[in-house]
């Protein structure tokens, strides 16, 4: 979708973190008149006092996104059908995404940035993605692949959803489990993954992982008895945006981490079992 400077919206509301993180890849981050608290998130400086802060896409509140007078709403599945309804009766165009893939992501990325005028901007941003995560799948090709469960949700068990299992594979992983589908923790078990990765959705860094290893079984894990059991930021493996360039690092450190990851010692967002607090 490419649309003219003259046509294209210029109040967005945007209900959905990785909406924010594209529009200001692509510099229409002045067009966000609403967006969620989570958006501070992964866009380091946003400014909220000019902007109204609204509901995410799952408790979206048609009223509270209408009052900041928006020409576009951008959401995510899932989100409130009820709220939806009434933001296109009250006349709001609507743009609805549900990304499962890399190559989801990457028609996002150029959809969004067709709808505010940017199309060359969005090509591009998705060209630097495309590059880096091919060159970090160049650096770990002659390394050993290593069974790799990364989950997105701890109760019930959900696995990460299909882009990050790409990447898993661009780091030289391989990913165990179906991704977006719930297992068990005995599955997990059985499965025995040499490196076991939590990214729960909305706990930012803070996943209990000695605590989930004991109260799952998961002690005898390849894993575990190495020491690869990690947690991984939130908004690195969930947010669907550029964002995930930093989550492919992170795996890569948690995955091969006597390679050496590009940071350094350390890869921001990625914490060990070994550094754990949590009992």
């Amino acid at each position: 979708m490419r649309m003219s400077e003259s046509h294209a919206p210029r109040r967005i509301a945007s209900l959905q973190p990785s909406a924010t993180v594209i529009l200001a890849s692509v510099g229409a981050l002045d067009r966000v008149v609403a967006c969620t608290k989570y958006c501070g998130e992964v866009v380091p400086g946003l400014d909220f006092a000019s902007r109204l802060v609204v509901a995410d896409s799952w408790t979206a509140k048609a009223a509270e996104i209408l009052a900041a007078k928006p020409d576009l709403v951008i959401a995510a599945v899932p989100y409130q059908e009820e709220a939806v309804a009434e933001i296109l009766k009250a006349g709001a165009r609507f743009l609805g995404l549900a990304p499962r893939t890399l190559e989801d992501v990457y028609r996002d990325i150029a959809m969004i940035a067709g709808c505010v005028g940017a199309g060359e901007r969005g090509g591009r941003v998705i060209s630097e993605m495309e590059a880096e995560i091919e060159r970090v799948r160049r650096k770990t090709r002659a390394l050993a692949k290593k069974r790799v469960f990364c989950e997105e949700w701890g109760k019930p068990i959900i696995a990460s959803q299909a882009w990050v299992a790409e990447l898993a594979q661009a780091a030289g992983g391989e990913f165990v489990g179906e991704p977006g589908k719930q297992i068990s923790a005995e599955e997990v078990m059985r499965i025995d993954p040499e490196v076991i990765i939590a990214s729960w959705c909305g706990a930012g860094n803070r996943v209990p992982l000695k605590k989930m290893v004991r109260e799952r079984g998961w002690s005898e894990t390849t894993a575990a008895r190495t020491g690869q059991v990690y947690c991984i930021s939130d908004e690195l493996l969930n947010t669907p945006a550029p964002t995930l360039i930093g989550g492919l690092h992170a795996l890569e450190a948690a995955i091969h981490p006597a390679a050496g990851g590009d940071g350094g010692d350390v890869t921001p967002g990625v914490r060990s079992i070994t550094e754990d607090s949590g009992g």
